[in-house]
């Protein structure tokens, strides 16, 4: 398989801040030419999020560094004939076009669907929005939070005392974008489609979408999921544990691997104690399980019991910040972590995530940093046969 298995495809991302972005992240990182269309002044709001405020003022936050890479950026104003034209002529040389709008927008600019599909017939076409393109809600504007909380995942993150608690990151927004991505990818490979393809990505039915287990508790088994921290509801001991210096997550989801932590804790006796002899009477029993494995835990440090329990066969693994996860040999040796040298717009050199797979043993990458606001947008008009006097006449009407 090559590296680039989307060499040859061009998609055009008019998405801003995470979603859409991170689809097309994805897509660049598997070879297709990636051209970021946006707003003339602003550009895509990433460009002004992130934790340096220097970087949000030069329109490069770090919140767009991390999911533009590989990416060419021309400013368009949409609103403008003169920017539509050069939109659509843009789309005849395109296979796929990326919005997260509110359903509508597009339209009325001109430039949505059906206007799109006859000037290039096999295009495809994904739109990603909070709550899908019809329904009651579709209106509406979403966040990843707002999201998270009308899927019902923040119902069942934390615990009794903390629930409803938002997970740390945004995780709504990416689900919705690999949703998306995987939409594409698979409209693409499709060799018979002789069509142009719409493909409606709701961010709300992605997040629920993957939360399977949870739901099918409750569809086929009439049990209402409810929050438990950091334990696990199909099995005991299976979650975080104190140790004797930090938190250390135990998945002893079979009975083998349950005997296994009575003898590496040292506390063979719990095999047969009626309270925890088997998967359900140690659901019943979890927090006296709990409290015992706690107490024998407490002897050593999480490193130590990590190694003990992994050699015995039962899965562990510490917690860790973000900072020492990133630091783990593992994510060395395997490059998720790419590196640009002193990137133009930022002046210095930047960490940026590449995905979470491999082809053939590689890991995917980009060869090019992420882009300044507009700057391809030159030599992208030259490539669609814009000729000088014609580009600064774009220029010169704000249509670019």
């Amino acid at each position: 398989m090559s590296l680039s298995p989307l060499r040859g495809v061009r998609v055009l991302d008019l998405t801003n801040v995470l979603a859409g972005p991170f689809a097309c992240h994805q897509l660049a990182h598997l070879g297709a030419d990636v051209i970021k269309v946006e707003a003339r002044e602003t550009g895509d709001l990433a460009r002004q999020l992130g934790a340096d405020p220097a970087l949000n003022e030069a329109r490069m936050g770090a919140s767009f560094l991390a999911q533009n890479p590989g990416k060419r950026s021309i400013t368009i104003d949409l609103k403008r004939p003169a920017g539509q034209a050069v939109f659509r002529n843009l789309v005849a040389t395109a296979d796929v076009v990326v919005e997260n709008f509110r359903p509508g927008v597009m339209q009325r600019l001109g430039v949505g669907f059906e206007a799109l599909r006859l000037i290039q017939p096999r295009l495809v076409y994904c739109a990603i929005s909070g709550f899908g393109q019809d329904g009651p809600l579709r209106d509406l504007p979403a966040y990843d939070q707002i999201i998270q909380g009308m899927s019902g995942m923040m119902s069942i993150t934390g615990d009794a005392a903390t629930a409803p608690l938002r997970v740390g990151h945004p995780v709504a927004d990416t689900i919705g974008g690999l949703t998306a991505a995987m939409a594409i990818a698979a409209a693409l490979a499709d060799r018979d489609r002789d069509e142009a393809v719409f493909i409606d990505v709701s961010m709300l039915e992605a997040a629920i979408a993957t939360m399977g287990w949870a739901v099918s508790n409750l569809l086929v088994a009439g049990q209402e999921p409810r929050p438990m921290g950091n334990d696990n509801a199909t099995a005991s001991p299976s979650g975080a544990f104190r140790t004797g210096d930090g938190l250390l997550n135990i998945a002893a989801n079979k009975q083998e691997q349950f005997e296994a932590v009575c003898d590496v804790a040292g506390h063979p006796e719990w095999k047969t104690d009626p309270r925890f002899v088997d998967r359900q009477a140690r659901l019943q029993h979890r927090a006296e399980l709990k409290q015992r494995l706690e107490a024998a835990l407490a002897a050593r440090p999480a490193s130590e019991w990590w190694q003990r329990l992994n050699a015995a066969g039962v899965p562990a693994g510490p917690v860790l910040s973000v900072k020492a996860a990133l630091e783990q040999p593992q994510i060395a040796q395997r490059g998720l972590v790419e590196r640009f040298e002193d990137v133009p717009g930022v002046g210095r050199d930047i960490h940026v995530l590449r995905t979470g797979f491999k082809l053939n043993g590689e890991a995917p990458s980009v060869d090019r940093p992420p882009p300044r606001l507009g700057e391809h947008t030159g030599a992208i008009l030259e490539e669609l046969g814009y000729g000088a006097a014609e580009r600064a006449a774009l220029i010169e009407e704000k249509a670019v």
